[in-house]
């Protein structure tokens, strides 16, 4: 995950950064194991002070674990029997020295710890911290320390390997090889400019054009692959919608194979949305299994009903399922107006009953939609919904490869988006043969905005964003 020379990196320490931090790195709760970080100039020191080794003598060994007792150095009480590693800089996740306490996994243990360690000098870590200032030192880019909460946020394998391929700095090996190019390019023009009696010889400008060509093209297939991937980063959201018993509960048991929501034949049983993530072909979809759509005969309906209008509206995409086995009535009617225009797959359920809408009136009302048949009793169609699901939201495939590069962050993809609008300015300057001082004001400010998304020139305000994102302890 080393990225090499950090020449180029701001220095953006204050006084406040170069302090020690530290935290409880695992989340809270009872566990086998619980880890208390820290990272900075007092590490080493407060591991000589609190920890009492089990075996004499002892001596520190760097990237060791060693055992023993965490004890509280002014009462001299035992805390907990412990695993302790003292790691030097600069082969560290912080190129600081960082001090790992494996505790057991208990909230007051570890509340405890922690407190002995920040009566030691130490302070309380912010969120991101570690990770913000592995960025800082130089040891990771910014789009190394987005794919590492990227890393942690993950829900299915894709979005798993898209994370791996940022972390391990695959997007940011582009962007150099991106970036060398037009500098070489910006070195001819800049030449030029301050030796404007020495010709650039054809050939060169032919040259040019063709490298802003392929610049542009390599730039635009980044950013063609943001939508993909931004669905299998993020996540989509689904509301599956239809009258009352058309089955959408029934559907939601089958597709998480777990009897999750309520099913029973009394109309108007599901009142409150429930929300669960199922992985279909790698993408994190969230269903949301919301109240029958009809007029409420209640109170409690009628917000369940309100509440359903609602998450269908906010939804990315949703299932409209109909019952085959009875015929379309006012109430469907009002359900297809009600999410006219939205994205969607049309389910048709209860396919192990005698049909009673025919194909051709579901094509004919559905024109461009898929429609699935289904039997959510029988688990029967279900992998095909599956597939339909999949396509709609999917139109290649998408697989992070040394060949190919899914972007999924939309900074980047914003990024990129002014990378190339100034690249297309530079060569619409050639092709005109425009003054070469536009044209390399257009260069200077592709090459200025490409440091943004690996953090070379990103405001101080967006790298607190970014790591705002992380938990206390990463």
């Amino acid at each position: 995950m080393n990225r090499g020379s950090s020449s180029d990196l701001p220095k953006k320490f204050s006084s406040g950064e170069e302090e020690t931090i530290a935290a409880i790195s695992t989340p809270f709760g009872v566990s086998g194991i619980g880890i208390v970080r820290v990272s900075g100039s007092l590490a080493e020191p407060i591991a000589r002070r609190l920890f009492k080794p089990k075996s004499e003598p002892f001596q520190f060994i760097s990237h060791h674990f060693h055992y023993g007792e965490i004890v509280d150095p002014q009462k001299g009480d035992s805390i907990d029997e412990v695993l302790l590693v003292l790691m030097k800089a600069p082969k560290t996740y912080t190129r600081e020295d960082i001090l790992e306490i494996h505790c057991h996994g208990g909230y007051f243990i570890l509340q405890k710890v922690l407190e002995l360690v920040l009566k030691e000098g130490t302070r309380i870590a912010h969120p991101g911290e570690f990770t913000k200032r592995a960025f800082l030192n130089g040891r990771i880019d910014l789009t190394q320390a987005e794919a590492v909460i990227d890393l942690i946020n993950a829900k299915t394998m894709a979005s798993l390997e898209i994370a791996s391929q940022h972390l391990r700095g695959d997007f940011f090996r582009e962007l150099s090889s991106l970036k060398e190019g037009m500098i070489e390019r910006l070195a001819l023009i800049e030449a030029h400019l301050d030796f404007p009696e020495e010709e650039i010889e054809p050939i060169s400008l032919g040259e040019m054009k063709h490298s802003l060509k392929e610049m542009i093209k390599k730039v635009d297939e980044w950013i063609g692959s943001y939508e993909e991937g931004r669905i299998f980063r993020e996540g989509i959201s689904c509301a599956i919608v239809g009258k009352t018993n058309v089955g959408k509960s029934s559907l939601l048991n089958v597709l998480l194979k777990e009897e999750r929501a309520i099913v029973t034949p009394i109309p108007g049983t599901t009142r409150d949305p429930i929300e669960e993530v199922l992985n279909i072909n790698g993408i994190p979809v969230r269903l949301i299994d919301t109240a029958g759509l009809r007029k409420a005969t209640d109170s409690i309906e009628e917000e369940g009903v309100k509440r359903a209008k609602g998450r269908v509206a906010g939804s990315d995409f949703i299932l409209l399922m109909v019952d085959g086995s009875r015929a379309i009535d006012f109430d469907d009617l009002e359900i297809f107006e009600e999410v006219k225009g939205k994205k969607r797959v049309v389910v048709m359920n209860k396919k192990d009953l005698p049909p009673v809408i025919s194909p051709k009136e579901m094509k004919d009302r559905f024109q461009g939609d898929p429609i699935i048949s289904i039997s959510a009793l029988k688990n029967e169609g279900i992998e095909g919904l599956k597939e339909a699901i999949y396509t709609l939201l999917i139109h290649r495939e998408v697989r992070p490869s040394p060949e190919y590069l899914v972007i999924a962050n939309v900074r980047h993809k914003r990024v990129l988006d002014q990378v190339k609008e100034s690249l297309s300015n530079t060569l619409k300057g050639l092709e005109k043969e425009t003054s070469l001082e536009f044209i390399a004001f257009e260069m200077r400010s592709a090459l200025e905005v490409l440091g943004e998304v690996v953090g070379e020139t990103t405001p101080e305000e967006v790298l607190n964003r970014i790591f705002e994102q992380f938990c206390i302890g990463k």
